[in-house]
């Protein structure tokens, strides 16, 4: 199980990659600016926090929301619903581990690469951090609910659209906070899948 899922974590990653990369290697060939690395492009790079106040507020808040996500989501969810961590679903202790990688490196990473690393900063490079942000936000919240729509009718993929966005805009606030890293939204990001695969668990 633990292979398996580190197999996963590894496809999606690099799924998940391919975009920002092909997008990296244009800019880096055509610029004439300053070469910088893909990964430092890309936000996965030692958080620089200047204001340790408004970070730690913004990151409480983040926290706060991906906990509260796990509890008001996944038991209004029908039993016939799967998403991405029913598989963990009544394994208890045993598939902590694989629960882990999946949370962390499974799902957190190759979303935060995407929608913080790359949506995030090009649009905010474009329209301004506060537009930029909205819209990550906003295409990562209906990432997560549209799929629900077509089983679930408007009510229950609205909630976890309207979570999963604010979560978004959240972490993308965190991330600008440290300087464009996107190792602080990993963290919170991880936390929340943890979180929900705790759940359905136990």
């Amino acid at each position: 199980m633990i292979t398996d899922e580190l197999q996963r974590a590894l496809s999606q990653i690099i799924i998940f990659s391919i975009l920002p990369l092909v997008w990296w290697s244009i800019w880096w060939l055509t610029t004439a600016k300053t070469k910088m690395s893909f990964f430092r492009w890309i936000g996965l790079k030692k958080p620089v926090i200047s204001k340790i106040k408004r970070f730690v507020v913004f990151t409480c808040l983040a926290l706060a929301v991906a906990v509260l996500m796990s509890i008001v989501v996944n038991p209004i969810l029908p039993s016939d619903v799967q998403l991405a961590n029913a598989q963990f679903a009544g394994q208890g202790v045993k598939a902590l581990v694989p629960a882990v990688i999946f949370a962390l490196f499974g799902t957190a990473l190759p979303e935060e690469i995407l929608f913080r690393g790359f949506l995030g900063k090009r649009l905010s490079g474009k329209l301004g951090f506060v537009i930029g942000n909205t819209i990550q936000a906003i295409l990562f919240g209906l990432l997560h609910g549209v799929m629900l729509f077509p089983t679930l009718g408007w009510a229950i993929p609205c909630v976890v659209i309207a979570f999963t966005g604010t979560l978004g805009w959240l972490m993308g606030y965190v991330n600008e906070q440290a300087d464009g890293s996107i190792l602080p939204s990993w963290c919170i990001h991880g936390v929340a899948n943890v979180c929900a695969a705790l759940l359905i668990m136990f």
